[in-house]
């Protein structure tokens, strides 16, 4: 599973290091293109956790907790490269726990106007290969309703081919994994959901660039075993 460079299969992990790295406000350089969801330019973030409830109602919905947050990448450990435009404006990421799961699992899009002048009619959230993460609107109570959710959102294309179709209805959603209608919540609440995804292992210490200054030596190696041929018998 790949949603390259921008989807992992989560597991659980560190969020005390991300909730830290985070701000909940948009620096002033920050590109607001979706002012309805975030209209003081900070994180706005969405989410539901399902009861057992509604669940036994919904037999067909995989989906047990759900949350939607718009702003910077919330994954990207700081030792990796930023993406382009990263901390330049805001996009959509999606992560949710299937009923059952050990870890979570998550996307990004590029959301988006559907429109000439990129300011009104539907929103869209996209994905690489033309791909369709969700759909966004407000409702009046300014909970967040998503649709066009792929069941195939955490799969690569062409996956249904590659997998067979038991393997590829145990992968994807549910047919009733649509339509989530979720309640607007502190922005601290969907970075802790988001933590808990690709944790950095605290025993690695700061990245490199951060505890080696520029006028320092350091020596970097690979240690292998040498090569044995086989004895050649003498005559």
């Amino acid at each position: 599973m790949a949603f390259r460079k921008w989807k992992v299969v989560a597991s659980a992990g560190f969020g005390a290091v991300l909730l830290g790295a985070l701000a909940g406000s948009a620096a002033a350089d920050d590109v607001l293109k979706l002012p309805e969801l975030s209209p003081n330019g900070a994180y706005a973030c969405f989410g539901r956790v399902y009861d057992a409830a509604h669940l036994k109602a919904h037999p067909k919905q995989k989906v047990a907790r759900i949350f939607f947050l718009y702003g910077h990448d919330p994954v990207s450990h700081p030792n990796e490269e930023p993406m382009a435009n990263a901390d330049t404006s805001y996009n959509g990421f999606l992560t949710t726990m299937v009923r059952g799961a050990k870890a979570p699992q998550w996307a990004g899009g590029w959301c988006n106007h559907e429109s000439e002048d990129g300011k009104s009619g539907p929103i869209r959230c996209g994905m690489d290969c033309d791909r369709t993460m969700a759909s966004l609107k407000l409702d009046d109570k300014g909970r967040l309703i998503l649709t066009d959710v792929s069941s195939d959102l955490y799969l690569d294309a062409g996956s249904e081919d590659e997998l067979g179709e038991a393997e590829y209805d145990r992968q994807a959603l549910g047919s009733e994994d649509n339509n989530f209608r979720l309640d607007p919540m502190p922005a601290a609440t969907c970075q802790a959901e988001f933590a808990k995804i690709d944790p950095i292992d605290p025993a690695l210490g700061a990245p490199l660039r951060e505890r080696l200054k520029p006028d320092q030596p350091f020596c970097s190696g690979e240690t292998t075993m040498p090569r044995i041929s086989p004895r050649i018998p003498t005559r």
